[in-house]
């Protein structure tokens, strides 16, 4: 029934805005675990996709990857990087640990896992800073790049959201994100397609990785499950397991089906 009245009124935009916010301010609350960082659904690499793969994270490895997956050939060193909608900031931690980016802003909009994200990674050129990825808190042309991970599906208004990565991107800066979206939907992935040429900015690259995804989730789903009987409370522990897009779960079977697509893009914001 709850799952039920959440997907009726998930096609407002006012409440996608509040849900959102509700549902990661609890789970950063109420389960500030220090050894979950990720809640991205993960990404097995292909075979020959990248020669480092040395990414050792238990039950959080094939999260770790999705993010190495979306940055390792941007050109991260020395660059001002904002990740809209970084969560409780683990894959902030890696980039910058990995990448050495000049700084690192991650931005939520919930204010508890702000503050779990500031006191879990304590490094130098990282902060994390609540605000909206309508209308973020940063100048003009700030940014070299802004990463947005599994996140904007959730907002009120996409097309208000990349008007502001536009806005803050300075020019030739990069937007890379991963996404999915439920082709039974009108806002399905043509119409992201459609939202992002709206922006003017380039196509560098888009590509289909349902299938890197559906093999990330059907590797951990055994220890996804055991996480969630460990930190989750009983009475949440279903609703909770849809969340997290465990293999019996409705996420995981449009996955499987082809009714929901998962996409990585990555855009370029024009000179002039």
């Amino acid at each position: 029934m709850i799952n039920f009245a959440i997907h009726a009124l998930k096609r407002y935009p006012w409440f996608r805005r509040i849900n959102a916010k509700i549902t990661y301010s609890i789970l950063a609350k109420y389960i500030p675990s220090e050894d979950w960082n990720y809640m991205n659904y993960g990404y097995i690499p292909n075979a020959d996709e990248y020669a480092e793969q040395a990414l050792t994270g238990g039950t959080q490895t094939n999260a770790m990857q999705m993010y190495y997956y979306l940055v390792h050939n941007a050109g991260i060193t020395g660059k001002d990087v904002l990740e809209v909608g970084s969560g409780r900031g683990g894959g902030a931690r890696l980039i910058t640990e990995n990448f050495n980016p000049a700084t690192y802003t991650g931005m939520d909009i919930a204010d508890s896992a702000v503050k779990l994200a500031n006191k879990n990674h304590p490094l130098k050129n990282l902060k994390f800073i609540q605000g909206s990825a309508e209308s973020i808190p940063l100048a003009d042309s700030s940014m070299d790049i802004v990463i947005n991970v599994e996140s904007c599906h959730a907002y009120g208004s996409v097309d208000n959201f990349l008007k502001e990565v536009k806005r803050v991107l300075k020019p030739g800066g990069h937007f890379l994100m991963v996404d999915f979206r439920n082709e039974e939907n009108v806002e399905n992935m043509n119409t992201l397609k459609q939202q992002l040429s709206n922006t003017g900015m380039e196509m560098v690259r888009q590509e289909d990785i349902t299938g890197n995804v559906i093999r990330s989730i059907e590797a951990e789903d055994d220890a996804k499950k055991k996480r969630i009987q460990e930190l989750v409370p009983r009475r949440w522990q279903n609703l909770f397991s849809e969340f997290a897009g465990v293999v019996d779960s409705k996420f995981y079977q449009t996955l499987k089906n082809g009714k929901r697509l998962y996409y990585r893009f990555e855009l370029r914001k024009r000179d002039k």
